[in-house]
């Protein structure tokens, strides 16, 4: 999952070398966060938050193979 995020982070922003995506396991459900460049941010976002609820569609849609609840959070450097 985590290679997957950060595959799609790294096409979308301008500055991917700065990309990060960790994942933080719990027992129910796993925070996946991005960090990107503050210039990047609001690519990640998107206008109305449209790429953002893509990547949360994808995440969503993987999960199933998992069997486990993400989150996800987007952060600047």
């Amino acid at each position: 999952m985590k290679d997957l995020i950060l595959t799609i982070a790294k096409a979308i922003c301008d500055k991917p070398e700065l990309v990060e995506v960790n994942e933080i396991p719990s027992s129910s459900a796993s925070i996946i966060e991005i960090k990107v460049a503050k210039e990047d941010l609001g690519k990640m976002i998107g206008k109305q938050g449209k790429t953002a609820c893509s990547i949360r569609n994808i995440i969503y849609a993987v999960s199933f193979k998992f069997q486990k609840r993400y989150t996800l959070e987007i952060l600047a450097h």
